[in-house]
């Protein structure tokens, strides 16, 4: 029987298209943006155009191929991180919690591991601790998130080439100098020298890790902090290597590698910087996600045909608005003279001498002007905070004082918070490169990992 010219056309664009994907691309970068929501994405684009006055959009805004994705995971709507990059890691739905496992205690085969069976070169990047749920989720597999202990076990014996991110307290042995949250007696950073890694811990080791220049065949181990690395807005630039900084040494480290390289790079803060609803911090680290994006960005248009690039997000946090009540406006020049983080310095600020906390918030937030209802709400919270020990539990485990201050420069920049935790809502997907033009439309979130595997030549059933 003979087929109609439109049936000869679309199997000719299918074959065309099943052959591009058995190819498959070289070099594999996966941007996870955590809790980097469309609201997010577009705050930070806004201010860095409006306020910074630098160039225009935000590259994951700007790149040709987009989709928007839902997050839910098995056993709920709103998903966790754990639960939510095990679909992004391996086309699967499990329960809240659960890394790389199935709900059921079965283990799911991740992106990262079908990598390392093709023989390419795979790599870790973290803003957070290296141990946390997104980045867990590719070289782990354990019921319980919150086991980082043992995900720091499995993670020396994955072979993964490259980790650099925070979290030395799970890796560090019991007693040592080094800050540890490990109740054995094992010592994983000696295990990964054992093996053969070169190894960067502890604050100190920030620039020698700047200054090392990779080489072929070397596997590394960074873990800067003993816990999470710094807000961008935070970071000691002298000191402290930045997303980007730490996604330049992978791609240095990794591209030597002749069956080529995945790497999952994470903005991992953006999301607890939106759980703290602060906007600032939720700004820069967006931006400075952005930036590690521009890195991978400059290496595809070295590597056209060879590479492809996935910006993806987890979830939403905080159910940012952009305008509340009857605001029609977006003030975003208020925000300018906020200098510190909610969560790791403002909540850190207020020790019971109301006159010394006023007078830092006029310096360090912006709010040297309080206006009498401004003053009245910190008051207000400074009363609740004196007489209860337990008050940071009514705002998501946050210091009231510094939620009411976080409150007003939101407010006062026409924007407002809805949670203290994750949210339902369906987050922005972006790609380029090689396959690139399958990730459009609608998506679930496991359709993301299922396209890579596919461009990669797997499937995930």
């Amino acid at each position: 029987m003979k087929l109609s010219r439109k049936k000869l056309f679309l199997s000719g664009v299918l074959a065309l298209s099943m052959s591009a994907f058995a190819e498959g691309p070289k070099y594999i970068f996966y941007f996870i943006g955590d809790g980097m929501g469309a609201a997010q994405r577009q705050i930070s684009e806004e201010y860095k155009k409006g306020v910074m006055n630098k160039d225009g959009k935000l590259l994951m805004n700007s790149l040709p191929f987009s989709a928007i994705t839902t997050t839910y995971s098995a056993d709920t709507l709103i998903t966790d991180s754990a639960a939510a990059g095990t679909a992004l890691a391996t086309g699967h739905k499990t329960n809240n919690g659960v890394i790389s496992k199935t709900p059921d205690g079965k283990n799911l085969k991740t992106l990262l591991e079908i990598a390392q069976e093709q023989g390419k070169s795979t790599g870790l990047v973290t803003t957070t601790r290296i141990t946390h749920a997104t980045p867990a989720v590719f070289a782990s597999h354990n019921m319980d998130r919150d086991d980082e202990n043992g995900i720091a076990e499995d993670y020396v014996k994955s072979n993964v080439d490259y980790f650099a991110g925070g979290g030395y307290r799970h890796f560090a042995k019991k007693d040592s100098e080094l800050s540890s949250k490990r109740k054995d007696s094992r010592d994983l950073i000696q295990e990964f020298k054992d093996k053969g890694y070169k190894i960067f811990v502890g604050e100190k080791s920030g620039n020698d890790f700047r200054k090392w220049k990779p080489k072929s065949g070397e596997k590394v181990f960074a873990a800067i902090e003993a816990s999470h690395m710094p807000y961008e807005i935070d970071r000691n630039k002298k000191t402290t290597p930045s997303l980007k900084e730490m996604t330049d040494k992978g791609i240095e480290l990794l591209q030597n590698d002749e069956d080529g390289f995945f790497m999952m790079v994470e903005g991992g803060r953006i999301d607890h910087a939106s759980h703290a609803n602060d906007v600032m911090g939720t700004i820069y680290d967006t931006i400075a996600f952005d930036d590690a994006i521009k890195s991978a960005y400059d290496f595809y248009r070295e590597h056209p045909k060879d590479t492809l690039i996935v910006v993806a997000a987890d979830h939403e946090t905080g159910g940012m608005g952009l305008g509340f009540g009857a605001n029609y406006f977006l003030k975003l020049d208020e925000l300018k003279n906020v200098k510190v983080s909610v969560e790791d310095v403002l909540q850190k600020a207020y020790t019971g001498d109301r006159e010394a906390f006023f007078k830092y918030i006029g310096k360090n937030m912006g709010l040297s002007k309080l206006t009498d209802t401004e003053k009245a709400s910190i008051i207000k919270a400074m009363d609740l905070e004196d007489k209860n020990k337990n008050a940071s539990e009514l705002f998501g485990g946050y210091s009231p004082v510094a939620i009411a201050v976080t409150h007003i420069i939101s407010e006062r920049s026409g924007m407002m918070w809805t949670s203290y935790a994750h949210t339902a809502v369906q987050v922005p997907l972006a790609a380029v490169g090689k396959n690139a033009q399958s990730f459009i439309g609608f998506k679930d979130n496991t359709d993301v990992a299922k396209l890579i595997a596919k461009s990669m030549g797997e499937e995930i059933k």
